[in-house]
């Protein structure tokens, strides 16, 4: 019979999951690999988890809850939409800084690594997200200066594929580099510098 785990401890071995899976993928990691490398036994995993699969899942979830609240308070903060877009960038790049695995593991799941539970975690990941920035939008238009009948949802789906483009930009060895050869050394090491940057495109995109 196996001890019952203290909060801390089971978050500890979801952190070891997600530094495995992030780096191996769901297909070639082991529930074996994952024990030895958290320091448990294989049965203290199907004991909480269930399976792999569930583990998987658990790390995923485990993984994108803390940025999801920081998102959300970010872009639901009071003040001018600049402000709170501000906010997003900054929550962004501090968390990906802090937590690079965690957002190597949601690259792995954009990127085709666990087909079978794609449009689930996209369902999970995604739409809450998309109605805080559609709403977020909506504002933007309501007093900017864009031409025609510009869509708040497809507005939100753009910002969006851009600051996961750029959560990538500091936690994937490919992103990156990427970040490097476009901006430079110093700019991608300037938090301050591509925030701005960011603000000024999007801001001059939105008309804002």
């Amino acid at each position: 019979m196996y001890k019952k785990l203290e909060e801390k401890d089971v978050n500890a071995i979801l952190e070891t999951g997600i530094e495995v899976f992030s780096q191996k993928g769901l297909d070639r990691t082991g529930v074996g690999t994952v024990a030895d490398a958290a320091g448990v036994s294989v049965g203290v995993i199907y004991k909480y988890f269930g399976d792999k699969d569930g583990f998987f899942l658990a790390c995923v979830r485990y993984a994108l809850r803390e940025l999801d609240a920081a998102l959300a308070k970010a872009a639901e903060s009071e003040g001018d939409v600049r402000s709170a877009m501000r906010s997003l960038v900054e929550a962004v790049i501090d968390h990906s800084r802090r937590h690079p695995s965690h957002n190597a593991l949601y690259n792995e799941i954009t990127s085709g690594g666990c087909r079978q539970y794609a449009p689930q975690l996209a369902r999970e990941i995604e739409e809450r997200s998309a109605a805080v920035y559609g709403q977020m939008m909506e504002r933007v238009l309501a007093w900017g200066e864009q031409k025609g009948e510009p869509d708040a949802r497809l507005f939100a789906f753009f910002f969006d594929s851009l600051l996961m483009t750029l959560q990538f930009s500091y936690s994937c060895d490919y992103y990156r580099e990427r970040m490097r050869i476009y901006c430079g050394e110093e700019a991608a090491e300037d938090d301050e510098r591509m925030t701005e940057a960011f603000l000024r495109f999007m801001c001059g995109a939105l008309g804002v």
